[in-house]
């Protein structure tokens, strides 16, 4: 399954949290995942290098892919259950090569008028990409949201305003918390820091309403259903051999 992460606005946090759903996926959903870096100041792929170094994590491999990748996804998504890829804030062929084969899409905003100008071009490109892949699910998410009781309504306007196109918007959120700057600087996610704090809550909560499931044991059980076997058709097993030319 390929798995986007990305949108038109920097500084929205797509890079965390698309690392933070990949710990959730590997250690939680016990996947196999590799993650592919589109954005060119190498956001992710640092988080997994110092990750990597760590040799208590478990590993998560992770490539750069610029341009034209839409085979090269086809090609990953053989050898891996997910294929997450981190796409940088701008409009480019990499967001839209992606969006032509990605299963999901997730779009993260910051519930400010900057972010949420970007709404209407997004839709746009989504309604283009649908016309040759109809099967894939986008989603919008509010992220670092403010947790002042008083600023709520800026959350709910901005919910609004997604609601007005024709893209889902995911009720659940993350808040500005330092523990994800945390976390994004030592190679870790904020499962792993506290598995039982807030953050961690969140993260959980925006996968499985992503994936459409109510937890990650439940991930597991689609995963033994469909036997081992990819959406593409393609088989775990011999495959498994080539991950060592995508490890950084």
């Amino acid at each position: 399954m390929i798995i986007l992460v990305g949108g038109e606005k920097g500084g929205s946090g797509k890079s965390c949290l698309a690392q933070n759903i990949a710990v959730f996926l590997a250690k939680e959903a016990t996947a196999s995942i590799i993650m592919v870096d589109c954005d060119p100041q190498r956001t992710t792929s640092d988080w997994i290098q110092a990750r990597n170094n760590n040799p208590e994590l478990p590993a998560i491999n992770c490539v750069q892919l610029y341009g034209k990748i839409r085979n090269d996804l086809l090609s990953l998504e053989k050898h891996y259950d997910y294929v997450l890829v981190d796409c940088g804030g701008q409009d480019n062929l990499a967001l839209r090569a992606t969006l032509s084969v990605a299963s999901h899409a997730l779009m993260p905003l910051r519930p400010k008028r900057r972010d949420l100008k970007t709404v209407s071009h997004m839709d746009d490109i989504v309604a283009t990409c649908k016309m040759i892949n109809p099967t894939m699910k986008a989603s919008f998410v509010v992220t670092q949201c403010p947790s002042l009781p008083n600023q709520a309504g800026r959350i709910l306007e901005a919910k609004e305003v997604c609601k007005t196109y024709d893209i889902n918007v995911l009720d659940a959120i993350t808040y500005s918390r330092n523990i994800y700057d945390d976390s994004e600087e030592s190679g870790l996610s904020v499962i792993e820091i506290d598995p039982n704090g807030k953050a961690a809550v969140e993260i959980r909560n925006i996968a499985c309403e992503l994936l459409e499931v109510s937890d990650a044991k439940q991930l597991i059980r689609q995963r033994n259903n469909n036997d081992n076997v990819t959406q593409l058709g393609g088989s775990y097993g011999p495959g498994r051999s080539e991950e060592n030319r995508y490890a950084m």
